[in-house]
């Protein structure tokens, strides 16, 4: 086989074929095609449990150039289902890097295409919206071109679909790491003010770790759990997780819960990305699938309260449809790129959420008031009380 000759294949469904040099696993997997336009955080990225049943499209050409390392998993393992790239990763240059890119993918299971032309790839996306892909990789360059295009056309799609309870953890735990800080790393929070319930439907580990920074003794909950299970710990407030899948499907079961502790509490709540689509439907909102999604951490939103732009980071392929917000639940912030809904809050109440993630610090710290907005939320009605 020749020097240059492919050893990868992706396929979308509509026959189209992107040739390339594989990297990481051997094999094929199926899935939703995004674009992510972030310059920085690939491993953030693909460790980020939202990208369930995704293979990411980076429009940035340069990936792997820091390598990986421990400290910037979002959870345990990566789970987004590939990536695709301009150029083939670089080795790696950096202080903090433990292993290259390609090593870490190969030994945890996921496909790389690299020589792609993702400006194509990423028009072809904006156009026609995330299709559904298959994507291939052999060293010796072997490829059932039928196979892979059959494969991609039988991929159901992510409507309809609960990839929360594939993500979610297994049984609750105990969280008090806080955010990284020169020149210790993560230090412990040893002096919480705040008991906090976070309900995991694919939760960042950042996410938890700026709720540990605002003074939250944070207990890990799995998605499934009754609202009796949270009102168990007694907590000062509940906080929703990102994650992966339809809202409306993950909703059978997250709304119910999220309605009886609004119904029977008093308590703040706090969501973000999936956790503000669930605390949505529970209001009575809907959610609709978008054409492509937000995918970067580049998109600017407006607080339309203050009138502020924040520089946000965004992971969501369906989105709260604001037409459809009731009575007493106001819009708070939308995305400058598009209109759409990227925030609310109930007007008499400590209840708000965002579409986006402020825990990933894109601003960086623009949007970090919304965990110190939850902090001293509960921190009112613990005086009140």
């Amino acid at each position: 086989m020749s020097q240059n000759a492919p050893t990868a294949c992706l396929a979308l469904a509509d026959g189209t074929l992107f040739y390339g040099k594989g990297f990481g696993a051997t094999g094929r997997t199926v899935a939703e095609l995004c674009f992510n336009t972030a310059m920085t955080g690939y491993q953030e990225i693909m460790t980020d449990p939202s990208y369930a049943g995704q293979v990411v499209t980076f429009t940035f050409p340069h990936v792997g150039n820091v390598g990986v390392n421990p400290d910037d998993d979002e959870t345990a393992d990566p789970v987004a289902a590939g990536m695709v790239v301009k150029w083939d990763p670089t080795a790696p240059s950096n202080w903090r890097a433990a292993e290259p890119l390609t090593t870490w993918l190969e030994r945890r299971g996921r496909i790389g295409i690299g020589g792609v032309d993702t400006r194509r790839l990423t028009r072809a996306i904006r156009r026609q919206g995330a299709p559904h892909v298959a994507i291939a990789h052999d060293p010796e360059g072997r490829f059932d071109i039928e196979a892979l295009i059959e494969a991609a056309r039988g991929f159901s799609g992510l409507v309809g679909l609960d990839l929360a309870k594939q993500v979610t953890c297994a049984q609750s735990y105990r969280w008090d790491e806080m955010r990284w800080a020169w020149p210790d790393g993560y230090a412990r929070q040893d002096a919480p003010k705040h008991k906090v319930v976070a309900l995991d439907y694919g939760a960042k580990r950042n996410i938890l770790r700026c709720l540990a920074s605002v003074g939250c003794d944070v207990t890990v909950l799995p998605a499934t759990a009754a609202a009796d299970d949270v009102l168990a710990h007694s907590p000062d407030g509940v906080f929703l997780s990102n994650g992966p899948g339809d809202p409306a499907a993950t909703g059978d079961y997250a709304v119910p819960m999220i309605r009886e502790v609004l119904d029977r509490t008093d308590l703040p709540v706090f969501g973000i990305c999936l956790g503000h689509q669930m605390l949505a439907l529970a209001l009575g909102a809907r959610t609709i699938k978008m054409n492509h999604g937000h995918h970067g951490a580049n998109h600017p939103v407006k607080d339309l309260e203050t009138g502020k732009v924040e520089i946000t980071s965004m992971n969501h392929g369906f989105t709260v449809d604001s037409q459809t917000l009731p009575e007493g639940v106001l819009e708070t912030h939308v995305s400058l790129f598009d209109g759409s809904n990227c925030g609310i809050r109930v007007a008499d109440r400590p209840v708000f959420s965002v579409q986006y993630h402020p825990e990933a610090s894109p601003g960086p710290q623009d949007s970090y008031y919304l965990f110190e907005r939850f902090a001293a939320a509960m921190a009112a009605r613990t005086v009140a009380a």
